[in-house]
């Protein structure tokens, strides 16, 4: 009997893949770009940003989702069949009569938002300069079933240290860019976008930003891209932070003497036996779950909902009246869910699975080069396992920052911005 691919070897090697996009030069799906902004003329400019959904998308999007024909309610009591139909009736209810898309939206516009063709590519990306003149220039890669939407409440904190507890020498130049294939970045046209190719188009990226020496940060998909471009050590890269080990998920053997090592270990066996379904799927049939994705707002919703137990426990309770963990409210979620379908990439961001998957076939027994730049990490308590350190330094001889913080999970920059932002802080102080 063969085995499916493993989350390791979907993600390593080319997470953020499947990538290529052809959008509009002078503004992205549903963008408008302001007067005076550069024209297609130039493939290498930055051209400023601006989000304008139509109203008749929204009105769409209202129709389709109260229109859902549902499925029968699952006949276990918990989520081991998959994303409970209570959960989703209550989420779509909110969406369709209390969800406001324009208060994102107005929230996106407040901030400077850009697009840039590299190699072939609009990439859409958020670029919030420090007031503070020393601050660190910091790149942040989002996963999926995330977007640029994961960072937005933890840009004050990191931008402007001052303004929300910190310090000025805490301050960072902030860039966060779409992926290929998600949000307002372009979709792809022709496959071939692994994480190295990702990583480079963000090299390029920095660059193009004037930024010589600068650091970045990644979790899940992002935690890739973030690998690779440790492995290709540009020269202005000085480290890189994670908050997802994905060497773990692969079928690498770790040491399972202790306690935490042994809790990790059983963590990661029940992801790859009972959690990884939207992987396989992903990683070998995405055009599949494409038509799903692209057609119903509320196959959309539970396909992102259903990734991670703990994430989808808290989102969950949410909608069914419970508290919110941290930032994850309902609003929040939903932010992440209609940016995935006003732009339509449902199924582009589902192929950066197949795209990573593909490389990994292609790159099998390959050897990457080590990460040389110093490498901080953060091992939240909810996410998928807890990396114990031993398993971090193993991987990443160059470890030189180690946290376990008391709260969250998969999100962490989006569950948690003030931990995430102290993480960020304490990993990359000593690179000033």
């Amino acid at each position: 009997m063969t085995s499916g691919p493993t989350r390791r070897t979907v993600l390593q090697g080319g997470v953020a893949a499947g990538l290529a996009v052809a959008a509009t030069a002078a503004a992205g799906p549903f963008g408008a770009a302001p007067a005076g902004a550069a024209t297609a003329t130039g493939t290498n400019r930055i051209r400023p940003f601006r989000v304008a959904v139509p109203g008749t998308e929204l009105t769409a999007l209202r129709h389709r989702a109260g229109a859902t024909r549902w499925p029968a309610r699952e006949l276990v009591a918990d989520r081991s069949q998959g994303v409970q139909l209570a959960t989703s009736r209550a989420l779509v209810k909110y969406w369709t009569t209390r969800y406001d898309w324009r208060r994102f939206e107005t929230k996106l516009n407040a901030l400077p938002q850009f697009t840039t063709e590299i190699d072939g590519v609009d990439i859409h990306f958020v670029h919030v300069r420090s007031p503070h003149k020393d601050a660190l220039p910091l790149l942040v890669t989002h996963g999926w079933p995330g977007s640029i939407v994961e960072f937005l409440d933890a840009t004050g904190p990191l931008t402007n240290p001052t303004a929300h507890g910190g310090r000025a020498s805490d301050a960072f130049h902030l860039v966060i860019p779409s992926i290929p294939g998600f949000g307002f970045s372009g979709q792809p046209t022709e496959i071939g976008w692994d994480t190295t190719r990702i990583a480079k188009a963000w090299i390029e990226l920095m660059r193009r930003l004037g930024y010589s020496r600068y650091v970045a940060q990644g979790g899940d998909v992002g935690a890739g891209v973030t690998d690779a471009l440790g492995r290709l050590a540009p020269s202005g890269l000085t480290g890189i932070h994670l908050n997802l080990l994905l060497a773990a998920l692969g079928g690498v053997k770790f040491p399972t003497g202790t306690a935490e090592e042994q809790a990790a270990a059983a963590a990661v066996t029940a992801f790859g036996t009972t959690g990884n379904a939207y992987l396989l799927e992903q990683s070998t049939r995405p055009e599949t779950i494409g038509y799903a994705l692209s057609d119903s707002p509320a196959a959309l919703a539970a396909w992102l909902l259903d990734h991670d137990t703990d994430s989808y426990l808290k989102i969950s309770r949410t909608f069914q009246g419970g508290a919110a963990a941290g930032n994850l409210t309902r609003d929040h979620v939903l932010d992440n869910i209609s940016l995935y379908w006003l732009t339509r990439t449902g199924v582009s961001a589902a192929r950066v699975y197949w795209e990573s998957f593909q490389a990994q076939l292609a790159g099998a027994g390959a050897t990457p080069p080590p990460v040389k730049v110093p490498v901080g990490f953060s091992a939240f308590p909810g996410e998928i396992f807890q990396a114990p350190r031993s398993w971090v330094a193993a991987v990443y001889p160059t470890l030189n920052y180690y946290n376990q913080p008391v709260r969250g999970g998969h999100f962490a920059a989006w569950e948690e911005p003030s931990l995430f932002t102290d993480e960020l802080r304490a990993a990359f102080r000593y690179l000033r």
